[in-house]
């Protein structure tokens, strides 16, 4: 038994190492510019102006992409755009292709989440009373933040804001305000309480995401209420065969996203990472392509 217990943490421990590597692979390529980390300067060819799928700050040194809340929150509230058919479009698509696939093998903060998950605490907090209700403040913050704000609060020019990457996104602060002002020594000079605030922001998401599992995918990012909702529709999905599945539980148990694939394997919260496909002792739990 002791020995069929260390196999099957063997291959859970063999599939996230084969996620991680996949996570740091991409935003090796969606931040490969590396001169921007000895310079200090952003890049600004003309890469820049295509979106990558997840979370990944514009002002990285090394981003060759654009983040698309960052770039939905730059054009919506300008007088020249008002709408953004591309990033708009981009985000459906992408949702519509895979849905919350992005946050769990694609986005650079998830992959951060997940090593930080993995450091030592004497109690880890899987759920809490209103662990439900706290998740939907991500869709609050896409609206409120990344819609309506930079829409109508706008400048004499008509141009609106980034607030939710001025004043909330922590990705930000570690991809590009960190490493700016580290060279940059007039950033230093100029740096203010907008900065603190978003580094105690930073330093508070990295202390719970030791003992919470992805907070900043849970109850904050946008970018994640945007795909959540293409989960059930989107062209890749999960499917359960039902006549095999013998009801054990064991899928529901690793899910740390705290969902029940028996119940529902598309759950708006599914970051699709596997572990209940590998879980699964009948193989009950499949890859599906949506015709």
């Amino acid at each position: 038994m002791d020995k069929l217990n260390r196999g099957k943490k063997n291959k859970y421990k063999i599939h996230d190492s084969i996620r991680h590597i996949f996570q740091s692979c991409w935003f090796l390529i969606t931040n490969s510019y590396f001169e921007g980390y000895k310079t200090g300067k952003i890049y600004g060819g003309n890469l820049k102006k295509i979106c990558v799928p997840g979370m990944n700050c514009y002002s990285c040194p090394g981003a060759k992409g654009s983040c698309p809340i960052g770039s939905l929150q730059a054009v919506i509230g300008n007088s020249n755009f008002k709408f953004s058919y591309y990033i708009v479009g981009f985000l459906f698509f992408i949702g519509a292709l895979v849905g919350r696939f992005v946050c769990g093998w694609l986005c650079p903060f998830g992959l951060v989440q997940d090593l930080l998950y993995k450091i030592p605490f004497f109690k880890k907090i899987k759920t809490f009373k209103y662990d439900k209700h706290l998740r939907k403040l991500k869709y609050v913050i896409l609206l409120v933040f990344v819609i309506l704000l930079p829409l109508f609060l706008v400048d004499v020019l008509g141009q609106g804001s980034p607030f939710f990457c001025k004043l909330i996104c922590p990705v930000g602060m570690l991809e590009g305000g960190i490493p700016l002002v580290l060279k940059n020594k007039t950033m230093r000079s100029a740096i203010g309480f907008l900065y603190y605030w978003k580094a105690t922001i930073l330093i508070i998401t990295i202390l719970l995401s030791i003992m919470i599992y992805r907070p900043f995918c849970k109850y904050i990012c946008p970018l994640g209420a945007i795909y959540s909702v293409f989960n059930p529709i989107s062209v890749f999905r999960y499917n359960v065969d039902k006549d095999k599945c013998i009801n054990c539980g064991k899928c529901k148990r690793v899910c740390q996203m705290n969902v029940d694939p028996v119940k529902n394997c598309n759950h708006l919260e599914c970051i699709r990472c596997a572990r209940c496909k590998n879980a699964c002792p009948v193989q009950a739990i499949n890859y599906k392509f949506k015709n």
